[in-house]
């Protein structure tokens, strides 16, 4: 792991530092295209055969249904059932107390503006099932899009060897009263939402992690259907001083890296003495990890930076805009007000990130790729749509005719103009 002194780097090498936007690949949004253009020419008959082609699974048809979903979550142990519910019972209380009504607003005598709600009628989710079981994704994606109304959801999900999917996302299934899950993994899966198929239902907003190929569909087809957010490779910045613990900041900086060899971990340090600690313990940990291999990749791929104090901390992580914050530090409430970037963030020295990711009610999928500077992560508002109503009395038109009929005018825009007058004129008034 790379040091930094921030202190000798320049604004442009800083810059630098935080700019790990991954180039397009050629290869990758090539191979993407052809997907999406065969999916769209071919419907079913294209799923199945990359089904064949990248999944080895020959399938009989593309979904699961209530009985055979209900069948496979009957093998879940109960330890794995008990902890899916706790997590499932947070996730649902932080999203519910998201729902709120707009109160109506008189700008101005007899004009009368407010807004309502509207859930996003259709709502695609693609929960990955490749290296890793996530069950935590469906249950992140699949409640907002419950309490938020979505009539029709759909879940598509990359197939296991034998056709089927694990018994964990079944039981999340069975859990959210989801009926179906499709057996469509990768750009495929997110093609057959955006276009619809003989048997995909077509989907007006797409939401979910996935790999560079899935990430590229998602990119490519926003002129079709809406999405969540850019994604990409997650990623973890930690601030700490004297008051942290070296073990626990290396677990927190593995735990990030273990997502993938392409994951990157941040230190950010007032002391020499805790980077230093850190790095030691990170090799400590590193050797008995089951993804040692991965991590280490990324581990490579990361970087701890010396601070001098809070202030420079928050610039570098303003800047870098990371998808996980952890204050690693007794004093993190004089950090909090200086945070403007960043998708979620993680206080004191008992928050780990990975409560986040399972179960402390927060939603995981956040902006990456220091586009936290301008998106959010998902929430109940991902899943709906705010319209705007106005209602005027007739009074209310006369207060504000004279100042709609001017700015009309100067626009040159004498039709709008007559809108208002017309309705003066024949009513008097």
């Amino acid at each position: 792991m790379k040091v930094y002194n921030y202190r000798d780097l320049s604004k442009l090498e800083v810059y630098n530092i935080c700019s790990r936007q991954i180039e397009d690949d050629d290869e990758i949004k090539n191979r993407v295209k052809e997907i999406i253009a065969q999916v769209k020419l071919q419907g079913d008959n294209a799923i199945f055969n990359y089904a064949k082609q990248f999944d080895k699974v020959i399938l009989e048809k593309l979904f699961l249904d209530k009985d055979e979903l209900s069948a496979i979550a009957a093998a879940i142990p109960e330890e794995a059932k008990t902890a899916i519910n706790v997590a499932f019972s947070n996730i649902k209380k932080f999203h519910q107390a998201q729902l709120n009504k707009e109160e109506k607003v008189e700008t101005m005598s007899g004009v009368v503006c407010w807004r309502e709600t509207r859930a996003i009628e259709k709502a695609g989710l693609y929960v990955p099932g490749g290296s890793a079981v996530l069950p935590s994704t469906f249950l992140m994606l699949a409640t907002p899009a419950i309490i938020a109304g979505c009539k029709e959801i759909v879940v598509c999900s990359p197939p296991q060897k034998d056709g089927k999917t694990n018994c964990y996302l079944a039981y999340c299934a069975q859990l959210l009263g989801i009926d179906k899950i499709y057996l469509i993994g990768g750009a495929q899966a997110i093609a057959a939402m955006a276009y619809g198929t003989e048997t995909v239902p077509r989907v007006y907003k797409i939401f979910g992690p996935g790999n560079k190929y899935v990430t590229m569909a998602k990119m490519m087809l926003q002129k079709r259907v809406a999405i969540d957010m850019p994604a990409g490779p997650s990623e973890v910045l930690v601030v700490a001083d004297e008051t942290a613990n070296p073990a626990f900041l290396a677990a927190d900086l593995l735990a990030q890296a273990e997502h993938g060899a392409d994951s990157q971990s941040v230190l950010v340090a007032t002391s020499t003495k805790i980077i230093e600690q850190t790095i030691t313990q990170i090799a400590k940990q590193l050797a008995k990890l089951s993804r040692k291999e991965v991590a280490e990749k990324a581990i490579n791929n990361s970087f701890a930076v010396l601070v001098s104090n809070f202030a420079e901390a928050m610039e570098f992580s303003n800047e870098y805009a990371p998808e996980h914050l952890i204050l690693a530090t007794e004093h993190h409430q004089l950090i909090v007000p200086n945070i403007v970037n960043a998708g979620s963030v993680f206080l004191g020295n008992f928050t780990p990130e990975s409560v986040g990711d399972y179960a402390s009610g927060t939603n995981h999928t956040l902006p990456t790729s220091g586009f936290a500077k301008a998106y959010s992560g998902v929430s109940i508002d991902a899943f709906v749509k705010k319209i705007t109503f106005q209602e005027l009395s007739e009074i209310g038109l006369k207060n504000i005719a004279k100042t709609v009929e001017t700015l009309a005018l100067a626009e040159g825009l004498d039709g709008h103009k007559n809108a208002v007058t017309i309705r003066l004129q024949q009513n008097s008034i």
